[in-house]
């Protein structure tokens, strides 16, 4: 067991995030991995792979730098990308975040003219 459980925190959170999954479905062996990547995401297997690569890379950068700054710099990044500020102030409010919180996303995108 401490061999499994070493490689498991190796791997870190996509790997808990699969053994939940994996006891979710109530099945062993490789049917419980298949039934479990196609439990995870959209588009079956594929989808779940793709959504525990993603989960690995939040989770490493909320670990790197925190969840405001990483928040932020998303929120920065869609305004780059042309997303309107007002509909991504209404997407804010809308998170299960702090109002402190919400009150420094809107900050970050809304530059020098607050449209909030």
């Amino acid at each position: 067991m401490d061999e499994v459980v070493r490689k498991l925190a190796g791997v870190g959170f996509p790997a808990i995030v699969l053994l939940v999954a994996m006891a979710a479905t109530g099945l062993t062996g490789a049917a419980a991995i298949t039934a479990a990547l196609a439990m995870l995401g959209p588009g079956g297997m594929v989808g779940g792979i793709v959504l525990l690569g993603i989960i690995g890379l939040a989770s490493d950068a909320l670990a790197k730098y925190g969840l405001e700054a990483v928040l932020v710099g998303v929120y920065q990044e869609r305004v780059g990308n042309g997303e309107n500020p007002s509909n991504l102030g209404r997407e804010i409010d809308m998170l299960p975040i702090s109002k402190e919180l919400q009150l420094v996303l809107k900050d970050a995108i809304a530059g020098d003219d607050s449209r909030f």
